[in-house]
């Protein structure tokens, strides 16, 4: 038997052992699906899905140390495999590694978008992506205040010992240091408390916001009337209501619906300015 049958031989061998592992995985017998997913990744080590698939199994079971190997191993054959890039990100996020975790989401995001905007995955990365950044801005931010609050202490404080000092002052002298200790306190407090309430959750300027959810846009999509819309949102009124637009009740179908690109921009620069706003869908 020569090598080239040889290798056909086992790459047939493989897929059955894949489709074995699918079914294996559907019925819930997670192990006999890694088990299966196992043999054929030894026949054929360079097919990224059987990797993935096996990184599948081990998500069922949150070995997330299992899932990053092998979807690492995949991307290094694949580096445009959504799940891989996908999966890796989860894993990443488990153990707070939220700036590498977030960078493979919005890769599988991107390469998911350009495969099928329309495709289920994409919604489910877009929500463990948005989820994944509201947690990493709560982090920070929870660091900030406790970082915010110290400072804040250390200032009052050096301000009540610069006011125990001015107390061995004349009397007049007195009365002045205790004044300007008063504006002095207010001051502080009125530049901390500002910072705080600039970092603390608000509400989303309606123009970035979809008109038909009122939740902040992701895929904007402008109407010739000048009505912007997240476009699964109006894809999904089209289908179930009807092909107009529902605010000026013109007729409209999808392919006169254009990205709205500037909108997109301002959106991703408030959200990359505004964390919390990730969690306001």
């Amino acid at each position: 038997m020569g090598p080239g049958v040889f290798l056909s031989g086992a790459a047939r061998q493989a897929e059955i052992l894949r489709k074995d592992g699918n079914h294996y995985f559907q019925k819930g017998r997670i192990g006999a699906a890694i088990e299966a997913y196992t043999e054929a990744i030894t026949l054929c080590p360079n097919v990224p899905v059987y990797l993935t698939n096996r990184a599948l199994c081990h998500r069922k079971r949150n070995d997330w140390k299992k899932v990053e190997e092998d979807c690492r191993r995949a991307i290094q054959l694949d580096n445009n495999s959504v799940k891989a890039h996908y999966m890796v990100g989860l894993a990443l996020i488990q153990n707070k590694d939220y700036p590498e975790g977030i960078k493979h989401l919005e890769k599988a995001l991107d390469l998911g978008r350009g495969a099928n905007q329309k495709s289920y995955m994409v919604e489910e990365i877009w929500q463990e992506l948005a989820n994944a950044k509201y947690r990493e801005w709560e982090q920070a931010s929870t660091k900030r205040s406790w970082e915010l609050q110290t400072l804040k202490e250390a200032c009052e404080a050096a301000l009540e010992q610069k006011y125990f000092l001015d107390q061995s002052e004349p009397e007049g002298f007195v009365d002045q240091a205790e004044s300007a200790h008063r504006e002095q306190l207010n001051s502080l407090r009125s530049v901390f408390e500002n910072y705080a309430v600039a970092d603390a959750p608000s509400e989303v300027p309606d123009h970035l916001c979809c008109k038909i959810t009122l939740d902040i846009l992701r895929d904007p999509v402008i109407t010739p009337s000048g009505v912007t819309y997240e476009r699964a949102v109006i894809l999904d009124h089209f289908r179930k209501v009807g092909n107009f637009d529902p605010i000026t009740r013109e007729l409209l179908d999808e392919s006169q619906l254009v990205p709205n690109l500037a909108i997109k921009e301002a959106v991703q620069a408030f959200l990359d300015k505004h964390g919390w706003a990730y969690n306001s869908n």
